[in-house]
């Protein structure tokens, strides 16, 4: 077992003054220690983008309409996204999957795009459950078969972004249900919420985990979760599973490594978080998972933007674990 002390013995041992890489060298150690590995490899890497649409846009928690989930979806496919973008520029694999979209995105669909749709979109989860648990359940497994797939082709890293205009209503609920946060700061502006949506927003969230009656079971998951959310739980609880290294995006997908650590305790061992998001509620998150962000600088886009930009830091940290001569080695 790879432990924090045979890192750091490895690191102090390395033709460098200790300590010298300062926050470098601690990143080492937790990058070591998710891999369970002292030569960790970031490469291949792929970013998974699960897309959905929530049923709760309607009661005005957002600026922005549903619509907006597909047309991003399709900028994502042109390649012009700040996703594609930043996933081109560090050599990262990209997958793009429809999870329950209510517009699925024109034709012709490129080669990485999957359409397996749980339904289109989510019940209004301020009116009632936003899904079943079968639906809960569908959405799971698709997770857990794209993380199977990118293993399959390669894959060492893996990562999963998120499209779905309401989604940080969802990522609140969870927020303020799994780590006992108030509603108050588990909510905050998303893309955008004015001061005034934001206050909608965060009664929602109030009032639906409230119903739970403190209940955190799968069906008291599946009233105030995300397909697409419920989707990257099962694509990181499976990835953990088979040794992958996961590197976390923002808010809306640590809500989704809560659910996963949740249902499928030591999950959050193979994980790194990339940053720290500009929401309110994502300190407690990280915190609840014993996770320290790589970065915080403030982000809040979604997308795996976050951890992509993270993604440099990492490839630093492998370098020196792999590459830098032992001091034993050139006579020191």
């Amino acid at each position: 077992m790879i432990t924090r002390d045979l890192v750091q013995e490895k690191l102090d041992g390395l033709a460098k003054p200790v300590g010298s890489l300062g926050r470098l060298e601690l990143l080492a150690v937790d990058l070591a220690i998710a891999s369970q590995s002292l030569t960790p490899v970031t490469r291949p890497r792929r970013l998974v983008l699960f897309a959905a649409d929530h049923g709760v846009v309607a009661q005005g928690v957002t600026a922005w309409p549903p619509a907006v989930t597909t047309a991003m979806v399709e900028t994502i496919f042109k390649g012009k996204a700040s996703s594609t973008a930043l996933a081109n520029a560090h050599g990262v694999d990209v997958r793009v999957i429809d999870a329950g979209m209510a517009q699925p995105p024109r034709g012709p669909w490129p080669v990485h795009f999957h359409s397996q749709p749980v339904a289109a979109g989510t019940a209004d989860l301020s009116q009632g459950p936003a899904m079943s648990v079968a639906q809960f359940d569908a959405a799971w497994n698709l997770g857990t078969a794209e993380a199977q797939r990118a293993i399959d082709a390669g894959h060492r890293l893996l990562m999963a972004g998120e499209m779905g205009i309401g989604n940080t209503t969802a990522a609140a609920c969870l927020t303020h249900a799994l780590t006992g946060i108030d509603a108050e700061t588990a909510t905050g502006s998303g893309a955008g919420a004015d001061p005034a949506m934001r206050a909608i927003k965060r009664d929602i969230v109030a009032a639906a985990v409230e119903r739970l009656s403190g209940c955190t079971d799968k069906a008291a998951l599946a009233a105030i979760a995300g397909f697409e959310i419920v989707a990257m739980a099962g694509f990181y609880a499976e990835a953990a599973r088979l040794g992958a290294l996961v590197l976390l995006d923002g808010y809306v997908t640590t809500a989704a490594a809560l659910i996963a650590e949740h249902l499928c305790p030591r999950t959050r061992l193979r994980m790194i978080a990339g940053h720290l998001s500009a929401e309110p509620g994502h300190r407690a998150a990280l915190a609840r998972l014993g996770l320290a962000p790589v970065l915080e600088w403030q982000m809040r886009l979604g997308e795996g933007s976050g951890a992509l930009v993270a993604l440099p830091m990492l490839d630093s940290a492998a370098a020196l674990l792999c590459d830098v001569a032992r001091l034993a080695d050139i006579g020191g």
